[in-house]
C-alpha cells in the first residue's frame, strides 16, 4: 500500500488519508479483503500522529470502506455493500427533497454537479 501525505496541501491529513484508502479501494489497488497496516504502523511510516490516522479509519469504517476485526486486524470492505446503501438512500431523500423545492430535475442534476466539484475541488 503506498500513501503520500502533502502537508502544504491545504487538506487535514487525516482526510488526505481517507480519501486515498477510499479511492485506492474503489479502483481495486487495494483488493477486497486487503489488510491493512495498524494505525500505529501507518502512522509511523506516514510521520502521523496515531489519532490522525484512527480518526481516518474510522471514517471509512463508517463509509463501509474498511472493516475492523478485533484483533486480526483491518481489511478492505466488499465493493458496495454500506457504501452503496448509504448513497442511495442520500439519493432518494435529496430527490424527495428537490421535488418538494419545486426543482425539475435539470435543475436538481446542476446543484449535485455542483456540489461535486466543490468537494473535489
Amino acid at each position: 500500500m503506498t500513501l503520500k501525505i502533502d502537508i502544504v496541501e491545504g487538506v487535514a491529513p487525516y482526510e488526505q488519508v481517507r480519501a486515498r484508502i477510499a479511492e485506492q479501494a474503489r479502483s481495486g489497488t487495494l483488493p477486497v479483503g486487503y489488510r491493512l497496516p495498524t494505525v500505529r504502523g501507518l502512522a509511523e511510516s506516514l510521520g502521523l500522529a496515531a489519532n490522525t490516522v484512527a480518526k481516518a479509519y474510522r471514517a471509512l469504517e463508517t463509509d463501509g470502506v474498511i472493516e475492523t476485526r478485533g484483533r486480526n486486524g483491518t481489511f478492505v470492505a466488499a465493493a458496495g455493500s454500506a457504501a452503496e446503501r448509504e448513497l442511495a438512500a442520500a439519493a432518494q431523500a435529496y430527490a424527495e427533497r428537490a421535488r418538494r423545492l419545486g426543482l425539475d430535475e435539470e435543475q436538481a442534476l446542476a446543484a449535485v454537479q455542483d456540489a461535486l466539484r466543490a468537494a473535489n475541488g
